[in-house]
C-alpha cells in the first residue's frame, strides 16, 4: 500500500506542468490579440488620417483654382464718334448734337455669376466733363461675356469751353478720355464672397478729314 502511496506522489508536478502550459497558452493568446488590435487601430489610425489629408489637399487645390476669385475682363470693344462737325472757326454747328458710342464686354472667368451694380461712363475733354452716361445694373454668367452698348451724349457747350480746341481743330485730331468703373460681386457657394471693382480708361482720337478714331484702352483694378 505503501509503494502504490509513493508511486502517486510524482502525478503532482505533471499536473503544476499542464496547468503552466495553459496559462502560457492564454497568456500568448491574450498577447496575440493585443497585438492584432493594436495593428488595426494603427491600421485605422493611418487611414483615417490618410483620408484626412487627401480632403485637404483637394480642399487647398479647389481653393486656388475653382474657389479662386478672379478679375473680371473688361474691354472697350468699339468707340464711335457721331455727329461732331465744327465749322471753319471752330464753333460746333447748329443743332449738332455729338454723340460717344461705347461697345463694352464683360468677360467673366469665375464658376459663379458676376453681379454688377450700375455703372457710370464718364467722357473728359482737356479734363473737364462734357459728357456722361449711367448703365444699368447685369450679370455675367459664369466664364461667359456680355456686351453692352453705352450711349454718352457730350454737352457741345463744355466742347467749346475747353480752351485747346481751337488748336486741335487745326491740327485735325481730339483726343477726349474716357473712364468706365464696373463694381460687383461673385459668390461661390456661398462660401467665397468678393466685391470687385475694375475701370477701364481710354484715350479717344478723332480725326475730322477721316473721320476715323484711335483709342488706346487700359484696365485698373481698384
Amino acid at each position: 500500500m505503501a509503494d502504490t502511496d509513493q508511486q502517486a506522489k510524482p502525478l503532482a508536478p505533471a499536473a503544476f506542468q499542464s496547468r503552466s502550459d495553459e496559462e502560457a497558452a492564454a497568456s500568448s493568446s491574450i498577447t496575440t490579440q493585443f497585438n492584432f488590435r493594436h495593428r488595426n487601430c494603427i491600421k485605422c489610425f493611418g487611414c483615417c488620417t490618410a483620408f484626412l489629408l487627401i480632403i485637404a489637399v483637394t480642399i487647398l487645390i479647389l481653393f486656388f483654382t475653382v474657389f479662386h476669385v478672379k478679375n473680371p475682363v473688361i474691354k472697350m470693344n468699339e468707340i464711335t464718334l457721331l455727329q461732331l462737325e465744327l465749322n471753319k472757326d471752330g464753333s460746333l454747328r447748329n443743332g449738332t448734337n455729338v454723340t460717344l458710342e461705347l461697345d463694352i464686354s464683360v468677360k467673366n472667368p469665375n464658376v459663379a455669376p458676376f453681379r454688377f451694380n450700375n455703372f457710370t461712363t464718364t467722357v473728359l475733354y482737356g479734363g473737364n466733363n462734357v459728357g456722361e452716361a449711367r448703365t444699368p445694373s447685369g450679370t455675367a454668367k459664369a466664364r461667359r461675356t456680355v456686351h453692352m452698348n453705352v450711349t454718352v451724349d457730350l454737352i457741345p457747350e463744355k466742347i467749346l469751353q475747353v480752351p485747346g480746341l481751337l488748336q486741335d481743330v487745326s491740327s485735325g485730331n481730339l483726343t477726349m478720355n474716357s473712364s468706365t468703373v464696373i463694381g460687383g460681386k461673385v459668390k461661390i457657394l456661398k462660401i467665397v464672397k468678393k466685391y470687385l471693382v475694375v475701370e477701364v480708361n481710354c484715350s479717344v482720337t478723332y480725326n475730322f478729314s477721316s473721320k476715323e478714331i484711335q483709342q488706346r484702352c487700359r484696365p485698373h483694378f481698384l
